[in-house]
């Protein structure tokens, strides 16, 4: 019988990241990059880094409005800034007019500098779909195509999209869609495998991942469920896609990609952090996420939903949440989660087992 293998240990400090990779040339190479999501909130510098150190091989910034860009809003020209750290970087843009897309592509790229520029065809909210962006454009394929060639054209660097299987069920056409864009001198498609009017119901329909692979010849990023590293070694198995991008499951989670790296590998999956590395982890995000942001009250108020996603599925995590979410400057969180930690190992907590530490 063969020698169990050791159980894999995560790393408090992940391995450095290396900018100087090509993210085109790595989906060609079959390495299988793993992408951090575009995510209004939540893609921030801080997260970007976060992530990047604990192996995501590419970043994608908050998608972007090119109006807003154009218009030189001050709060969208945050976004767009990036450390070399983070290479490869993309940035990603939204919008309804291709001139204006063009226009904002090229002075982005000639401004920040990203190393690929990728258009949003995806991003169901009501608020971008009702001005024609995101999701709202697969309404009107000729409009993709048109937005897609205007930028393309407009910059030297790789044009990526990433699109929804439809707007609703009546247009959902994947392939067609993903064809148009590669006909219009998309670099790469990501896809996920959900209509807009399916914002983030039911399940991600990988067979169509699949099916958009066999059919373009430009790489194919894979992109929904997965959350956990097993999920995207399954999705990668399933689909043959190039890539696998990862959104909802980095939240409170990005150790998700040392994870996934090592499922991909065929390595032993290493453990869920303890309580005190999460916090660390926690901690040391919030700290970043400050430093970044003008205002540090307003950092503190926006970092609550991270406080919530780092704090999921502990024992009586309901209740340590209603402290954070109370919390309006960084230096209070400390004390609170110290206080947690204090409790948890007294197994004192609502729902353990004293004898075993556990949650019960």
């Amino acid at each position: 019988m063969p020698a169990m293998p050791t159980t894999p240990t995560m790393p408090t400090t992940p391995t450095t990241p290396n900018p100087g990779r090509d993210a085109l040339a790595m989906l060609r190479d079959g390495s299988t990059p793993l992408y951090l999501a575009p995510q209004a909130g939540v893609s921030e510098s801080p997260f970007r880094r976060l992530c990047r150190r604990f192996g995501a091989d590419v970043v994608v910034s908050e998608f972007v409005s090119a109006e807003g860009i154009l218009q030189g809003n001050q709060r969208t020209l945050d976004y767009l800034h990036f450390d070399e750290e983070e290479r490869p970087i993309g940035v990603q843009i939204f919008g309804a007019e291709p001139d204006r897309m063009a226009d904002a592509a090229q002075f982005v790229h000639e401004t920040f500098g990203p190393d690929f520029l990728d258009i949003n065809f995806g991003c169901p909210v009501k608020k971008v779909v009702k001005r024609n962006g995101g999701s709202g454009c697969l309404r009107d394929l000729d409009l993709v195509a048109r937005i897609t060639r205007a930028v393309a054209d407009a910059i030297p660097i790789p044009t990526t999209v990433k699109i929804r299987s439809g707007f609703d069920e009546k247009t959902r056409d994947p392939v067609r869609i993903g064809r148009v864009c590669e006909d219009a001198g998309a670099h790469a498609v990501t896809l996920h495998p959900r209509t807009r009017a399916d914002m983030y119901s039911g399940s991600a329909r990988w067979d169509e991942i699949r099916a958009l692979k066999e059919a373009l010849t430009v790489p194919v990023i894979g992109n929904g469920d997965i959350r956990t590293g097993e999920d995207a070694a399954r999705m990668k198995a399933e689909t043959g896609c190039d890539g696998i991008m990862i959104a909802r499951g980095s939240h409170g989670d990005p150790w998700i990609f040392t994870q996934a790296r090592a499922a991909l590998d065929g390595r032993p999956v290493p453990p869920e952090p303890d309580v005190e590395e999460r916090f660390a982890i926690c901690v040391e995000h919030a700290a970043n996420s400050v430093h970044y942001e003008r205002d540090a009250r307003r950092a503190m108020l926006d970092f609550r939903k991270h406080l919530g996603w780092y704090t999921k599925g502990l024992p009586a995590g309901k209740e340590l949440r209603v402290e954070l979410f109370q919390v309006e400057r960084i230096e209070e969180v400390q004390p609170i989660l110290d206080r947690y930690i204090e409790r948890y190992h007294a197994g004192e907590l609502p729902g353990m087992d004293p004898a075993r530490l556990v949650v019960v």
